[in-house]
């Protein structure tokens, strides 16, 4: 059986989930929206580890994952903030960090050229705290209410998170364009 597709079905398939998720948040429907993120997280984790067991990880697959997230996390984040769940600046921080990371990753493609972006400990960690805070505020609303001092420690967590990653992005990013302009430069003078 020809397994190379399914993590991009699977992937493409969270990507669907991300407009139930969010007709459910602004429904106030919170336990069928923590339903969905629960399925749309168990999805991330099935599809990498389909890709990783049976060696079939793809180019698309590589860009179509982070895509899946972020549609997912941002769409979250901005009905929760709608819905007074979460603070505003937060869900602000979160997006200027993300725009800064396509933003730089645009440019250094089209002015050094093409790269390999895997995510950084402090980045995978910034998801995962995104992640479960995201989790962690539906939960509240639906199941089972959560002390607001745990929230709120979440919340200054993935803030702390972000900042660091989307310095880490800067500052490596940043470190590799400039290498790569030398070394074309040193090219160059050959």
């Amino acid at each position: 059986m020809n397994l190379r597709g399914i993590p991009n079905i699977i992937t493409i398939l969270r990507i669907l989930l991300v407009l139930p998720v969010v007709l459910a948040l602004l429904n106030e429907h919170y336990g069928v929206a923590l339903l969905l993120f629960a399925v749309a997280g168990a999805s991330d984790g099935l599809d990498g580890y389909i890709a990783k067991r049976y060696d079939c990880a793809s180019r698309l697959g590589s860009i179509l994952d982070p895509l899946a997230d972020k549609l997912l996390l941002v769409s979250t984040y901005i009905s929760l903030a709608w819905l007074g769940l979460l603070p505003l600046w937060l869900v602000v921080i979160v997006l200027v960090r993300d725009v800064l990371i396509v933003v730089g990753g645009f440019a250094y493609h089209h002015m050094i050229g093409q790269y390999d972006m895997s995510p950084s400990f402090v980045s995978k960690l910034n998801t995962v705290s995104q992640i479960l805070l995201g989790f962690l505020v539906v939960l509240s609303m639906s199941l089972l209410p959560l002390p607001e001092l745990l929230i709120d420690g979440m919340i200054y967590f993935v803030l702390v998170t972000t900042l660091l990653s989307g310095a880490d992005y800067v500052w490596t990013w940043g470190r590799r364009a400039v290498e790569a302009r030398a070394d074309e430069d040193i090219n160059r003078s050959d």
